[in-house]
């Protein structure tokens, strides 16, 4: 059983920054590629960034490339979100997740991922 538990999240006025961490539950986490997307409400969910299991491999979305960046620590069984320069664009639920497995789109996809926790909100302000 894996349980992803996020936090961090809040209300930022634009321009600020937020960490988000992600704490996973089981004890092969290092076997684990993690994501973080995020959801906005009416819209799809959207890939913000993954990281592969050693986490010498990072994938970001050109929306936050810059800005954004994922960081993992194994030892800890965490993986995190630093978000930098936000904008009111950046503002959605935002969701830690887990794969199993490396997938042909790089586990860019939402489908990609097997465990989900159960998100935090980001609210950046004008």
């Amino acid at each position: 059983q894996v349980q992803l538990v996020e936090s961090g999240g809040g209300l930022v006025q634009a321009g600020g920054s937020l960490r988000l961490s992600c704490a996973h539950s089981g004890r092969t986490f290092s076997s684990y590629v993690m994501g973080w997307f995020r959801q906005a409400p009416g819209k799809e969910r959207e890939f913000v960034a993954s990281i592969n299991r050693s986490g010498g491999i990072t994938s970001h979305t050109d929306s936050v490339k810059g800005r954004f960046t994922i960081t993992r620590d194994n030892a800890k069984n965490m993986v995190y979100l630093q978000m930098n320069s936000l904008k009111p664009e950046d503002t959605a639920v935002y969701y830690c997740a887990a794969s199993t497995r490396l997938s042909v789109s790089g586990n860019r996809s939402p489908r990609d991922y097997d465990y989900w926790g159960q998100g935090t909100q980001v609210t950046v302000s004008s």
